[in-house]
């Protein structure tokens, strides 16, 4: 039978009886329509219609050459699913090996920390090659897709990292990693929170690290930060952060926070209303959840913007009103 194979296999390509002629087009660079062609491999796609997709994506030649290859091989079985690409100067030899060792091609989609859900479903949308099934779905449905508790905000959830994927994978199956992720990193925190935290469970380290998060315009900053909200949540005090009365504007918010909006009775208006708002804002990377739960030491319960990115902190109200008037100005014309 193999005889049979390598002497049709030998008649198709070169129109030839000879091992020459076999050897020549198997180390032969195949010619392409495009530089590269791009072919997705489902589960269960035969040897055959894996040559036919080649062939229809650009491969110039007989698919019944390459589906011969594949099988005279005794690698056919072996070749995996995923997104491949054969740029100029791949071989049918090379072509093989690429499927066989599962060498997909990746591209990536990165949720940035900071983000809200809405601007990580935004990204997802454009995403290269993803294929799209949450864009009908709201938010409650997304989570519930994912497989989050009933009720369950999905502020917060999805932790902030780089995800590749192959081409043709479903935005639900990058949001699942992220939503794992997130879990991991948040359980991992948790346990490592300082013995007098006054935060009674995880979600409550989540929604603080999410503060934290969008509060640090410097790293070094960021236990300090964490450390006046712990004060603040201590004492009773207001946490008093435009952030998150900013999220609870929601799109109604223009860039310009305006005292009015600071006396916007929402659930997230921290000016308004102690303690901790309902759910996080936004995405926190692992600094800010472990500076959620281990906060720097300070007895320090203001801060204040530099304007290089850096906080001024204060222990009293009067050292703060006077590092406002030294910061605030340098910022009015």
């Amino acid at each position: 039978m193999r005889v049979w194979r390598v002497a049709l296999l030998l008649l198709l390509v070169a129109a030839a009886a000879s091992a020459s002629a076999a050897w020549w087009w198997l180390h032969r660079p195949l010619a392409l329509a495009a530089d590269p062609v791009e072919v997705s491999i489902e589960l269960g796609d035969t040897p055959r219609q894996i040559a036919e997709a080649w062939v229809r994506a650009g491969v110039k030649a007989e698919p019944v050459l390459l589906y011969e290859w594949f099988r005279w091989s005794g690698k056919a079985r072996k070749i995996r699913a995923g997104s491949y690409e054969a740029p100029a100067g791949t071989t049918p030899i090379g072509l093989l090996e690429k499927m066989v060792r599962g060498d997909e091609t990746l591209a990536v989609v990165r949720f940035i920390e900071g983000w809200t859900f809405r601007q990580i479903r935004a990204e997802l949308a454009k995403a290269e090659a993803l294929k799209p099934t949450l864009a009908a779905l709201s938010d409650s449905e997304v989570m519930q897709a994912l497989g989050a508790p009933p009720g369950l905000s999905p502020e917060g959830r999805l932790y902030p990292d780089t995800y590749a994927y192959s081409k043709g994978s479903t935005d639900l199956a990058v949001l699942k990693r992220a939503y794992r992720a997130m879990q991991h990193r948040l359980d991992e925190a948790w346990q490592e929170r300082a013995a007098d935290s006054p935060l009674k469970s995880a979600d409550e380290a989540l929604t603080l690290a999410s503060i934290v998060e969008k509060e640090t315009g410097v790293g070094a900053d960021r236990g300090k930060v964490a450390g006046v909200f712990v004060n603040r949540l201590r004492i009773g005090m207001p946490l008093q952060t435009d952030p998150t009365v900013i999220f609870g504007l929601g799109v109604a918010f223009d860039g310009n926070l305006r005292k009015r909006d600071l006396l916007a009775d929402t659930p997230y208006n921290t000016y308004l209303r102690t303690g901790l708002p309902p759910t996080p804002i936004s995405i926190p990377g692992r600094a800010s959840l472990f500076a959620a739960v281990r906060p720097e030491p300070t007895r320090a319960l203001y801060f204040v913007a530099r304007g290089d990115g850096s906080s001024e902190f204060s222990e009293t109200l009067a050292e703060h009103n006077r590092a406002v008037n030294r910061f605030q100005k340098k910022q009015v014309p």
